[in-house]
């Protein structure tokens, strides 16, 4: 059996050091767009729920100790923070690793720092050490039910959760890339068409989990260095950027060398979602017949789900095990 890794992107938003330097970057950032008449910074990328840290980094970990205990070592990867992990028992914790972005951006220390997910996930397989599986989580996704390796991986590589979708319009219509909720479509557009794929044929990964392979992110940077070092050049979040993980399943798509899962097992509550719940549809989610269904969690923008669930940390704390 092969060992797998996981590895999750972790800031803490209000620390007054990180507050202070990303607010002067993004000063800068703005005087340049003034200085030379180019498209103002997206709001997506210079919204401040981006490093907004609600605890969902010790959720994350303890999901995966409590529903994955046989993965290898998990790499929190963060900009010169040390979180705290609480509730893990020590043989557990000496699994933990904490990796600084200088480690990652080795060669390419230009683009630090960064506030940027995109230009992170595009450095996240140069961690040392790390498995050629490994699994990758936003730190608001979280286990609720045991898995297995082969939940994540086939015998020929990943096993990707999404659906084929045609984006043939949104990307013919340049006036949308401004809108905070498409940027991700775009960034998935940009990484298919990379592989060859058309916008009418654009694999959407799903927000969970993303199992990925090393290896081929490492041959990715071979074919696109360029690519690859303006990706990681962007310190907010761009339209021009691409997706690093839906780069890679994308070349495991053309490769045949990915699977597609065929049923649902995952429950993703998005920003502005919560108006389609009530108390007991998520009651109903963890303790009715459809829980046994789902095995990964996302939560988008917690404190804005707890404005309308005040009990939501108890759910997940229910979700997750204890």
């Amino acid at each position: 059996m092969f060992e797998v890794d996981a590895v999750i992107t972790w800031v803490d938003g209000a620390d007054p050091l990180h507050r202070a330097k990303r607010e002067r970057h993004l000063a800068q950032a703005q005087a340049d767009v003034a200085a030379q008449a180019r498209a103002p910074l997206h709001d997506n990328g210079t919204n401040p729920h981006r490093w907004v840290c609600s605890d969902e980094l010790n959720f994350c970990v303890r999901s995966i100790a409590n529903n994955a205990p046989w993965v290898r070592r998990i790499w929190i990867v963060t900009d010169d923070q040390t979180p705290v992990i609480e509730r893990i028992s020590p043989e557990f914790s000496a699994r933990i690793s904490i990796v600084d972005h200088r480690e990652i951006f080795a060669g390419h220390e230009d683009a630090l720092p960064t506030f940027n997910s995109l230009s992170i996930e595009t450095m996240l397989w140069r961690i040392p050490g790390l498995a050629e599986h490994f699994l990758y989580f936003n730190d608001d996704v979280f286990l609720t039910a045991p898995v297995s390796p082969s939940d994540f991986f086939a015998a020929d590589g990943p096993v990707l959760r999404g659906k084929w979708t045609d984006h043939k319009d949104l990307a013919a219509c340049g006036a949308s890339r401004d809108e905070a909720s498409l940027l991700n479509h775009y960034n998935q557009i940009n990484a298919a068409q990379m592989i060859g794929y058309t916008a009418d044929h654009v694999f959407e990964s799903a927000h969970v989990v993303h199992p990925m392979l090393r290896s081929v992110m490492a041959e990715l940077f071979e074919s696109f260095g360029a690519e690859f070092a303006r990706n990681a050049s962007f310190r907010f979040r761009d339209a021009g950027q691409f997706l690093p993980q839906s780069l890679h399943n994308h070349a495991c798509l053309s490769d045949n060398n990915a699977a597609i899962l065929d049923t649902r097992d995952y429950l993703h509550v998005a920003v502005g979602d919560t108006a389609q719940y009530s108390a007991e549809d998520v009651s109903g989610y963890l303790r009715g017949p459809a829980r046994d269904a789902i095995k990964l969690l996302c939560v988008n923008d917690l404190p804005e789900v707890e404005r309308s669930f005040p009990d939501a940390r108890l759910w997940i704390e229910e979700a997750i095990g204890r």
